[in-house]
C-alpha cells in the first residue's frame, strides 16, 4: 500500500482537555464506547443512504450497508469498520481533531470533575467517538468517502494525548475502519460472548446488520483410536448479524420493553441518562407517519442559545433524511429528541422544501398535540414517579415552554395548564393556575401575579404589601421569559390574569367601601405634597398618586395597562434592542412616616429623589445615577 509521510496536528485544546479526562476513567461504564462507536458507524451508514439518492454511484458495487466488528486477539485490537459515506483526509481533520460543535468552550466551563454529570455532557456535545480511549492505548482511523478514487483514502492515528497524525493512504473499500488497539486492562473486550452480549444490550435495534465472523466449533486432532479430548471455537469467513436489524420505531410497540425504549434514546441522543417519558405512535390518515418522541431528564447545555437545535431526526420510508429537522416541532419544544418517519414526504426532500410542506405541517401539529399530551398525562397523573418526573422536566424545561404562549396561540390554553409558579403563601413551584384558581377567596374577580427578576424580589415585592394582609395569594413569577410570554395571556378558564404592578391596584369586592373613602381623603389631603413631588421629579416619573396597596413600604413604582414594565425594559437592552423611554408612575403610601414628613421639609428635593430611587432598587433596577443617590443618602443621615 503507497502511502505518504505522515502530518501531525495538535488536538483543539478542548479536545485535548477532554480526552485527559476520557482516559482517567471519566465513563462510569466502560462497555459504552462500543455502542457509541457503532452509533457513529450507523450514522455514515445512514448519511450514504440520503447522498446515495443523488448520487447512486456512491454505493460503488457495495450496496449492502454494514457495520462490522473483528477482534483480533494476538494484535489487542478492536476494528469497527463502516460501508457508510466514509471521510475525506480534511473531514478527518476537523471531526477527529476538534469537538464539531458551537459552544465548547462553555461545554469545558461545565465540566464538573463529577464523573456521572461530565459524562453526560459528553453525551450531549456529540463526542462518542472520543469514548475509545476508555479501552485503547491508541486509536486508528482508516477511512474513504464514497466516489473518492482508491488513493483518497485517509489513516488517522492518536495514543490520545496532544496530537495525531494524519497520512494519505490507498483504501480498495469505501467507508471507515476504527481500529482499537487496547490497554492490558481491557482485553476482557476481546472476548466475542462479550462484544456479542454489549451489542444485544446497547445495540439491537440499529436498522443495519452489526455482523461478527461466524465461529464453529472444531474438534481437537487426535490419532487414529484415541478419544476426543476437546475443542475451541473457531472463526470463519462467513460473516453473521449479530442484532436483529430491525429499526425500532417500525416495530409494534407492544413487542418492545421499556428497556429497550431506553436504550434506543440514550443511542440516539448521546445521553447517559433514562428520558422521562416517550410516546410512540403510528399516525394514518392524509398523511402518514411513525412518530417516537422523548422527553429528556436534563436541558442541554445550550439549550437558550441561537445555536440550538431540534433533535427530530427526519426518516423517509426507513432511509434517513437529516438530523435536527427543526420544522417537526415548535421551537418551544426544541428539548424534545426522537424520530419522525413519514411515508408521504419525497426523498430528495430540503429544508427549504420542508418549510412549505402541507405534509411536514400536518406532521408538526401532529408532533405538538402529542407531546403536550404526553407533558398533560405526567401532570395528572398520581403514580409517585410520573409526579417527580414532570416536576423534574418542569425544573429543567419550565422556562422553555412558557415560550409557547407567545409563539403556539393555539395551543395557549394547553401550554397555560402545565405551568407551575411559587405564589406568596407557598414556597414551592408546584402551583397550577388551576390549583390557583380554586384557593380564590369569595369575591375575587381576577387572578393576581407579579413578576421579577429574582424569586425573593418577587416574593418581597412592595406590591405585595396590601394583598398580605388581606390574606390574597399571588402567584410569583420570576423566569426571564415571564415578563415577555404574560404579555400574551389575558385569562385562564374565563378568569382574567392581572399584573399587581400595572395599573392602579383594585381589589373590588375584597376591598371595602371605609378603605376606598380613606384613600380619597388621604389623596384630597397630600394634594400640596402630591403636587410638589410629580414637579420635584417630573424627570423621572409619568405621574404621582397616593395609593392603598402600600403597607410597610414608602413608595412603589407601577407602569400603566399595556406599557413594559421596568425588568422587560432591562432584559431588552442587556439584548441590545432599542427600547422606547418609558416612566413609571410613582404611587406613595400616605401612612408611611417618610412620607409625611416630606410636608414642609427643607430636604424636599433630595428626600423625593431618595424615595424614588428606593422604590427603583425594591422592584430590582439600579438608582440613574448610583453615585448621585449616594450623596444624598449621606446628606440626610448628617442632617
Amino acid at each position: 500500500m503507497s502511502e505518504q509521510s505522515a502530518q501531525k496536528h495538535s488536538f483543539q485544546a478542548e479536545v485535548a482537555q477532554l480526552l485527559h479526562l476520557v482516559t482517567h476513567s471519566l465513563y462510569s461504564n466502560p462497555e459504552i464506547f462500543l455502542r457509541e462507536l457503532i452509533s457513529n458507524a450507523s450514522d455514515a451508514c445512514d448519511k450514504l443512504r440520503f447522498e446515495g439518492i443523488n448520487h447512486p454511484d456512491y454505493y460503488e458495487n457495495d450496496p449492502d450497508l454494514h457495520v462490522r466488528v473483528s477482534l483480533d486477539k494476538d494484535a489487542k485490537t478492536i476494528t469497527i469498520s463502516d460501508n457508510g459515506i466514509g471521510l475525506t483526509e480534511q473531514e478527518a481533520i476537523d471531526n477527529l481533531g476538534t469537538i464539531a460543535k458551537s459552544g465548547t468552550k462553555d461545554f469545558m466551563s461545565k465540566l464538573s470533575g463529577d464523573q456521572k454529570s461530565d459524562a453526560q455532557l459528553i453525551g450531549q456535545f456529540g463526542v462518542g467517538f472520543y469514548s475509545g480511549f476508555i479501552v485503547a492505548e491508541k486509536i486508528t482511523v482508516e477511512s474513504r468517502h464514497a466516489g473518492a478514487a482508491v488513493s483518497g483514502g485517509v489513516r488517522w492515528v492518536s495514543g490520545g494525548s496532544g496530537d495525531f497524525e494524519v497520512t494519505q493512504i490507498n483504501k480498495a473499500s469505501r467507508g471507515t475502519d476504527i481500529i482499537l488497539h487496547l490497554r492490558d486492562d481491557s482485553l476482557e473486550y476481546l472476548e466475542s460472548y462479550k462484544v456479542k452480549q454489549i451489542i444485544n444490550k446497547y445495540s439491537d435495534h440499529i436498522s443495519l446488520p452489526i455482523q461478527m465472523q461466524k465461529e464453529v466449533w472444531q474438534e481437537e486432532e487426535v490419532a487414529e483410536g484415541e478419544e476426543p479430548k476437546g475443542g475451541q471455537m473457531v472463526k470463519t469467513d462467513e460473516w453473521e448479524a449479530i442484532n436483529s436489524a430491525s429499526a425500532l420505531w417500525t416495530r409494534n410497540k407492544n413487542e418492545i420493553t421499556e428497556e429497550q425504549y431506553i436504550e434506543f434514546y440514550k443511542n440516539l441522543s448521546h445521553d447517559y441518562d433514562a428520558p422521562l417519558t416517550w410516546s410512540h405512535n403510528r399516525v394514518e390518515g392524509s398523511t402518514e407517519y411513525t412518530q417516537l418522541l422523548y422527553v429528556p431528564s436534563k436541558a442541554a447545555s445550550d439549550i437558550f442559545t441561537r445555536e440550538a437545535k431540534a433533535g427530530i431526526k427526519l426518516y423517509v420510508k426507513r432511509i434517513f433524511i437529516m438530523d435536527d429537522a427543526d420544522n417537526l416541532i415548535p421551537n418551544y419544544l426544541r428539548f424534545v429528541q426522537g424520530i419522525v418517519d413519514s411515508a408521504d414526504l419525497p426523498l430528495n426532500v430540503s429544508r427549504e422544501l420542508l418549510q412549505e410542506s402541507r405534509d411536514v405541517k400536518t406532521i408538526r401539529e401532529g408532533n405538538t398535540r402529542r407531546i403536550l399530551t404526553m407533558l398533560d398525562g405526567l401532570a395528572k397523573s398520581e403514580d409517585e414517579k410520573d409526579q417527580a418526573n414532570f416536576k423534574q422536566f418542569y425544573t429543567e424545561f419550565g422556562s422553555v415552554i412558557k415560550e409557547g404562549l407567545g409563539e403556539d396561540t393555539g395551543n395557549r390554553e394547553r401550554i397555560l395548564k402545565l405551568l407551575r409558579y411559587s405564589t406568596s403563601t407557598n414556597d414551592d413551584v408546584s402551583t397550577s393556575l388551576a390549583d390557583y384558581k380554586a384557593r380564590m377567596k369569595e369575591g375575587q374577580k381576577a387572578i393576581y401575579y407579579v413578576t421579577a427578576d429574582s424569586l425573593l424580589a418577587a416574593k418581597n415585592s412592595p406590591q405585595l404589601e396590601l394583598f398580605k394582609k388581606k390574606g390574597i395569594e399571588v402567584l410569583l413569577m420570576a423566569d426571564r421569559v415571564d415578563e415577555w410570554a404574560m404579555n400574551f395571556v389575558q385569562d385562564f378558564d374565563g378568569t382574567p390574569l392581572q399584573n399587581v404592578s400595572k395599573g392602579a391596584v383594585d381589589l373590588g369586592d375584597l376591598q371595602d367601601a371605609e378603605e376606598k373613602k380613606a384613600l380619597e381623603a388621604a389623596a384630597e389631603q397630600f394634594k400640596p405634597v402630591v403636587d410638589q413631588l410629580s414637579d420635584a421629579l417630573k424627570a423621572k416619573t409619568k405621574e404621582v398618586r397616593v395609593t392603598t396597596r402600600l403597607v410597610d413600604s414608602p413608595a412603589c413604582l407601577v407602569t400603566s395597562e399595556g406599557e413594559l414594565s421596568p425588568q422587560l425594559i432591562r432584559m431588552l437592552k442587556q439584548a441590545g434592542q432599542e427600547v422606547p423611554e418609558i416612566k413609571p408612575i410613582l404611587e406613595i403610601n400616605p401612612a408611611h412616616p417618610l412620607v409625611q414628613k416630606l410636608e414642609g421639609s427643607a430636604q424636599f428635593d433630595d428626600l423625593a429623589n431618595v424615595i424614588f430611587d428606593q422604590a427603583v432598587i425594591a422592584e430590582g433596577g439600579l438608582p440613574a445615577d448610583p453615585a448621585e443617590y449616594i450623596k444624598r443618602i449621606n446628606s440626610l443621615l448628617l442632617k
